[in-house]
């Protein structure tokens, strides 16, 4: 993978609650990171993942790359949420071209959507381990609405929308890349953000089963304002901490560590359907980043349940850092935040 002038983009992460950029310099055959930056989402401009206030996020994502002196045009998005189906099918052994002619068929007996509808993408995994006549296939459906919102939302900034990636398969781009892994040893990455979790489980590099769940941060804040009858802006001060005058801070603690076992039941029914349905072996890590990775009983109470080593997924591993310009501190903060606009910017113009 090689950045040429003419291929070179930048990474961006548009999530309900934080806008992420980065963008990366290659040396030799090493990455360094050459830039990383990120800004709040305008409050309810993204709903469930589609956007109500397409000029307010282009507002901030323009005062964001301005901020950051980012030239570059070419960027990687990405989606996620309810609008996206992304299942592990099972179908009869055929060419990839054979398959492109067939997928939209398949398709449809999975896809809770009219398949005029949406845009359809799909890999093959390999031989169904049911059948030698059969083979498993990631389908990915999303609709072509959300597509649309969010290309011309980006064409607002006066960007070029190159790549339109999922939120998931850019997390474990960044995972491939940084190495973490050893062939064979299953993993989990969950990314729990601020309206939904993506939960995604491989063996290697390879996906075997993903899910997505409607919970995340915004429970702790719902929590806050259903208890002291606030303001979810007032809720959000209380939880950063700039408030200690509503609640007091041990209340907020036992909200938050309340909120992270009820997440961490969430996981461990995967978990359970995975060793159902499963005969691959036992979870072995499990990496968290997005906004619940902060809080901090989670990975505790994860790994108890699950018996797993639970830890922070760290996605500047292995990538040329200045520590001039990205301190240690400072990356070490932020490192929950960055894995899907890091795993963007390892894009190229003309991938699949």
């Amino acid at each position: 993978m090689a950045f040429l002038k003419h291929d070179h983009l930048i990474g961006l992460d548009i999530g309900s609650s934080m806008i992420k950029v980065a963008e990366f310099k290659k040396k030799g055959k090493e990455y360094a990171l050459k830039k990383f930056g990120f800004t709040e989402t305008p409050p309810e401009a993204i709903v469930e993942g589609n956007i109500k206030d397409a000029d307010g996020i282009a507002h901030v994502i323009k005062n964001l790359l301005k901020k950051h002196k980012i030239r570059e045009k070419n960027v990687a998005i990405s989606t996620g949420g309810y609008s996206v189906v992304i299942k592990t099918i099972n179908v009869p052994t055929a060419s990839e071209d054979e398959l492109q002619n067939s997928i939209r068929i398949e398709a449809e007996h999975y896809i809770p959507y009219d398949i005029e509808d949406v845009n359809i993408d799909f890999q093959i995994l390999g031989t169904s381990e049911f059948s030698p006549n059969q083979m498993n296939v990631l389908l990915v459906a999303v609709r072509k609405e959300l597509v649309a919102e969010y290309m011309d939302m980006i064409h607002l900034t006066g960007l070029n929308p190159s790549i339109i990636d999922v939120d998931t398969f850019a997390l474990q781009n960044i995972y491939k890349f940084i190495n973490q892994t050893r062939e064979g040893e299953i993993s989990m990455l969950i990314d729990v953000g601020a309206s939904k979790t993506s939960l995604n489980i491989l063996k290697g590099f390879s996906s075997i089963m993903m899910r997505d769940k409607s919970s995340g941060t915004f429970q702790i804040s719902d929590e806050i304002v259903s208890r002291i009858n606030c303001t979810p802006e007032q809720a959000e001060n209380i939880i950063t901490g700039k408030d200690k005058t509503l609640m007091k801070e041990s209340e907020v603690k036992e909200i938050k560590s309340q909120i992270a076992r009820q997440w961490s039941s969430e996981i461990f029914s995967v978990v359970n359907t995975y060793r159902t349905k499963s005969d691959e072996g036992q979870i072995n890590r499990i990496f968290l980043c997005g906004g619940g990775a902060y809080i901090e009983d989670f990975p505790e109470y994860l790994s108890s349940k699950t018996e797993a080593k639970v830890s922070v997924f760290n996605p500047f591993t292995g990538i040329l850092i200045d520590e001039k310009r990205f301190p240690p501190s400072f990356l070490t903060k932020i490192a929950p935040l960055a894995p899907i606009a890091l795993g963007l910017a390892l894009r190229r113009v003309n991938d699949k």
